[in-house]
């Protein structure tokens, strides 16, 4: 790979430094001085925490950079597997004497996979897939949402397989429309987890079908919309939650909109005074994946529609804290509309070739 790809100059703003770390997507990125030295470095977890803060995107990358970060001297480089392992990263950069990077070694992802596919065996997960789909018709008059295919795997397969990935066995799905089509494909695989259904005689919403499993869920659970993929660490968003000691925490994505014209400012006698050619805002979007405390299910009503988003709003408006775990905008991938459906399969097919 070429290192000059992980590289990123110290006053670089904050939100270019997240669309790099997007697009080199490693994870990791390293900080360089003037002069190519070795100064800091940057995971999603330091913008994480820096948003969580509301810190401004215009700041430059020293604001958010770990100032003393790991890294071996060019004549340690059969220690880099044992030393990232301890050190809970997954990447290491080598460097020479003068702080120049020469190299950057990567956990095996087989060694990381199996560090990790232990930490939600026996958390319940729930997918919502009773939906009617209706922003995919025509798609959906033959199939439902749930099984139309990513590539050669359903949409909700690759959202179990990534569950699977941490260890995920005890999944509950939410079924109505085509509720047989969805039970059928999941009894002709192969599988090594379980899933319980939970069928709805009428749509109840994200939230109100949750009602039906009261009695049934008596942990912390996670839950899922049935069109989206999240790729970040589950164990992170799940320890997160825990450590914050929330009752609903929502995954969030950072979304980037630009406005493709100049914007004025005006001051108080109603003249310009200031224009900003194509601003850039940036917003947290509801990804549709939850984390939720089994108490949660008392406060949903029964045999209502009720969306998920009306329970954190009953929260806020109790003043109970809501927690919020946000995800760089490449880490969510949704195919709620054609479109969206289109861009999704052409990402997967891309990474998909990448690591063949």
């Amino acid at each position: 790979m070429n290192i000059d790809s992980l590289k990123i100059k110290r006053k670089v703003n904050i939100r270019e430094a997240i669309k790099k770390l997007d697009s080199v997507a490693k994870g990791i990125l390293f900080v360089v001085s003037e002069n190519d030295e070795l100064i800091g470095s940057i995971t999603d977890g330091d913008f994480r925490r820096w948003i969580l803060k509301n810190g401004s995107m215009e700041e430059s990358v020293e604001a958010i950079m770990n100032k003393n970060p790991i890294y071996l001297m060019e004549g340690d480089i059969s220690s880099a597997d044992e030393i990232m392992i301890e050190k809970s990263i997954t990447a290491i950069p080598i460097i020479n004497l003068d702080r120049n990077i020469l190299d950057v070694k990567f956990l095996n992802k087989n060694v990381f996979i199996e560090n990790k596919n232990k930490s939600l065996k026996d958390v319940p997960i729930v997918i919502m897939a009773g939906g009617l789909g209706t922003r995919l018709y025509p798609y959906t008059k033959i199939l439902p949402k749930p099984l139309i295919p990513i590539g050669d795997t359903p949409i909700i397969e690759r959202i179990i397989n990534k569950f699977c990935l941490y260890g995920g066995n005890d999944f509950y799905l939410t079924v109505n429309y085509k509720k047989n089509m969805i039970k059928s494909y999941f009894n002709e695989i192969e599988k090594d987890y379980t899933i319980d259904y939970v069928e709805e005689d009428k749509p109840l919403g994200t939230g109100g079908s949750l009602s039906l499993l009261k009695g049934k869920i008596d942990k912390t659970f996670f839950v899922s919309n049935c069109d989206i993929l999240i790729e970040a660490d589950y164990e992170s968003i799940l320890r997160h939650h825990k450590e914050k000691g929330y009752k609903v925490t929502v995954v969030s994505s950072v979304k980037n909109f630009q406005i493709p014209y100049g914007v004025f400012k005006l001051n108080d006698s109603g003249n310009i005074n200031e224009i900003i050619e194509k601003p850039v805002y940036t917003f947290l979007i509801n990804t549709g994946m939850y984390i939720i405390e089994p108490e949660v299910l008392n406060d949903i009503p029964e045999d209502k529609f009720y969306n998920l988003p009306d329970i954190v709003e009953q929260y806020m408006n109790d003043g109970v804290p809501v927690g919020v775990y946000p995800i760089s905008e490449q880490s969510w991938m949704d195919m709620g509309q054609i479109s969206e459906m289109k861009e999704m399969v052409e990402r997967i097919e891309e990474k998909e070739k990448n690591n063949n």
